[in-house]
């Protein structure tokens, strides 16, 4: 199967991993990611549209032209960009005043968006279209030397009007993803909680303090891993995971992995074809003996 592939900044930067995790994970699942030509950024989330909404929402529209003319679903590994994208696509349907202001911007940039497009984040593209079963079939390594504690954060479920890939109190998706996988899954208060992604040059202080919580509830319950679908809840707690640790003086040490390098670890791909090299908190511990180290 095809999609128009909308990559955003950070898995061009930041988060190279997780994107050629995801690409190690379609061969093997025959899925076929088309990158969008000439993308541009979604809009930032709120850091545009808190300032200037039409700019943000005309950012977005582009895209959705873009893609349009590929005649695809558009998917995103980014719940960030998953969430601007469908934000702007469910505004142009509903507010014909601001689909107006934002068509006559596409007519300069020699385009034009009808609303055909349907935007989806990457894991319901393997969720819903490629199937658990099929995932299960391709498996080599079951990953049973990992607990793992499925972060949803804000963006994948919230608000369920416009982010519906799965129940916004109580998901259970990526948890039963991990179950397929051949890992034990943690139930924690946490998983939907804001990590403060967000915050982090803003007000670090309070950043820490959400993460901490976060990081705590999934040791507590048994945790000895994380698995998220976010760029930037990854980066979060990831990245700065010892800045926590400094911070309160306590011990976390949670690798947190990309769901995509956990699917590429069960399917037996080699660890730097995953990106993995480049987590920060390394997973090589909780990594079972017959998983190749990274």
């Amino acid at each position: 199967m095809k999609y128009a592939y909308y990559p955003g900044c950070s898995v061009k930067s930041t988060m190279k991993e997780y994107e050629e995790s995801a690409k190690a994970i379609s061969k093997v699942l025959e899925l076929e990611l088309v990158e969008i030509p000439d993308w541009n950024c979604c809009g930032s989330i709120d850091a545009i549209y808190s300032f200037k909404p039409l700019y943000a929402v005309a950012l977005a529209a582009r895209n959705l032209a873009l893609a349009e003319k590929m005649q695809m679903d558009v998917t995103t590994l980014c719940s960030a960009c998953y969430y601007a994208l469908a934000r702007t696509n469910k505004i142009l349907k509903e507010a014909p005043g601001i689909k107006s202001k934002v068509d006559d911007a596409l007519r300069n940039a020699g385009l034009t968006y009808n609303g055909g497009v349907r935007v989806r984040h990457f894991a319901e593209v393997l969720l819903s279209d490629t199937g658990l079963e099929k995932i299960k079939e391709k498996l080599k390594v079951p990953l049973t030397s990992l607990k793992v504690a499925s972060y949803y954060g804000c963006f994948m479920v919230r608000p369920p009007n416009i982010c519906n890939f799965d129940n916004a109190e109580h998901p259970k998706r990526l948890d039963e993803l991990v179950e397929t996988l051949g890992a034990a899954k943690v139930d924690y208060y946490g998983k939907t909680r804001c990590c403060g992604g967000s915050l982090d040059i803003t007000d670090e202080e309070i950043m820490l303090k959400m993460s901490r919580a976060i990081f705590l509830s999934a040791k507590s319950a048994g945790a000895n891993c994380m698995t998220t679908a976010c760029t930037m809840c990854h980066l979060n707690l990831d990245a700065f995971q010892k800045n926590v640790e400094s911070r309160f003086d306590i011990g976390i040490d949670l690798p947190v992995f990309h769901f995509t390098q956990l699917i590429g670890l069960a399917f037996g791909i080699e660890p730097k074809q995953l990106g993995l090299n480049r987590n920060c908190v390394s997973p090589k511990k909780v990594l079972s003996s017959t998983v190749a180290q990274p």
